[in-house]
């Protein structure tokens, strides 16, 4: 008797593989791809390459985030740790013999060139979901104490560079697994309001705050300045100033339906400062207004509720903490970037998730999306 034995095909194994793929996820990146692509050929079109390479950016996170979505949460968890070690000592090299570029340490060679602050934008949240899954309950203050204190060691390393719009994302990253952890209300509202009233200070007093000279100690010069000229960008209109005056203007531009695909005069003419990466924003608001705003808004909240809801049906304390995590990480990367071209918040080097050029923050958002795929495959194994 001979025994026959059936092999899969190809298309039955790439089914196995993308089984349990959330779709709405899926469908709400390739929205925001398909804006990208548009905006990136229209403000990018005398930039060489950079439609193409955006493109082939585009790819290599699909494909990281099709190989992650391939490990278990489980396996994930086990790299928390070393990963984390990995990128403090790293961070540590940057700051006792790292490259120095425009006035900022955050390279280091070790073999190749590389930016250990990326690391911890996935490191650190991964690292806290493993301390707070460990102690799950039995949670104490002090376990909030601790992960604060993990927290607290990247992040200020990361400002020390200086890297202000890394060291955001990572705390932003940070916070949030520790929110979800269930820290009480009590401990957050007091650095709130301390913050608000800081803020209100800052408004009040700045004609004085802002003047020639003034040294605030706790931020570089270059971070005050980004600072005050938020408060008052027509201080420096042709210097400082010019970036957030420029992006104000195309946004408003823009108006109710945009001024049409390509026909957009304040970035054609080079007015937007960096519209291909920071500031495309602006541009993309020029040329589609108010409707292509809120549909890119739009597409950004559903993605966002979408990684949130994936947080809520997750199996285990682990994978709920970090989707959730994953989840704010793509807020703030919108919001901060939205903010700051609009006037609302400082200039920090934040770009817009699948809609500005850069290859390093694509690798971080596929890296991101990966794992809510992995924990929402993850949840479906254990249902069936």
């Amino acid at each position: 008797m001979v025994a026959v034995i059936q092999k899969n095909s190809l298309w039955r194994r790439f089914l196995y593989l993308v089984e349990g793929f959330d779709g709405p996820l899926a469908f709400a990146v390739f929205l925001l791809a398909c804006a990208g692509m548009t905006v990136m050929y229209s403000s990018g079109y005398d930039h060489g390459t950079r439609f193409v390479d955006h493109g082939r950016n585009m790819l290599i996170a699909g494909f990281i985030m099709f190989a992650v979505a391939q490990i278990p949460p489980q396996k994930l968890m086990s790299l928390a740790v070393p990963l984390y070690t990995v990128g403090v000592a790293l961070l540590l090299a940057v700051a006792l013999f790292g490259i120095t570029k425009k006035g900022a340490r955050r390279w280091v060679n070790v073999g190749v060139v590389i930016q250990p602050s990326e690391i911890l934008k996935i490191a650190m949240p991964l690292m806290l979901a493993w301390w707070f899954q460990k102690r799950e309950g039995q949670l104490r203050p002090l376990d909030f104490t601790v992960a604060g204190v993990l927290l607290a060691v990247p992040v200020g390393l990361i400002m020390k560079q200086p890297d202000l719009g890394t060291a955001l994302l990572v705390l932003a990253a940070g916070l949030s697994v520790i929110f979800f952890a269930g820290l009480k209300w009590r401990w957050i509202l007091p650095p709130v309001l301390v913050g608000l009233v800081g803020l209100v200070v800052l408004v009040v007093m700045e004609p004085t705050l802002c003047a020639d000279g003034v040294d605030w100690k706790v931020l570089h010069e270059y971070q005050r300045q980004r600072v005050c000229t938020l408060l008052d960008p027509t201080r420096d209109p042709l210097g400082k100033g010019f970036h957030i005056i420029q992006g104000m203007i195309a946004i408003g531009s823009g108006g109710f339906w945009g001024k049409g695909f390509m026909q957009g005069t304040q970035t054609h003419l080079e007015f937007i400062p960096e519209r291909t990466t920071d500031f495309i924003f602006a541009a993309y608001g020029e040329e589609f207004g108010l409707v292509g705003n809120l549909f890119l808004i739009s597409s950004f909240a559903f993605l966002i509720w979408r990684g949130l809801r994936i947080a809520s049906e997750a199996p285990t304390l682990f994978t709920r903490l970090l989707a959730g995590s994953m989840s704010t990480i793509f807020f703030v990367y919108a919001f901060v970037n939205m903010g700051m071209v609009s006037g609302i918040l400082p200039v920090v080097g934040v770009p817009l998730p699948f809609i500005s050029y850069g290859g390093t923050a694509m690798v971080t958002l596929g890296l991101a999306l990966g794992i809510l795929m992995s924990i929402a495959k993850s949840k479906q194994l254990v249902q069936t």
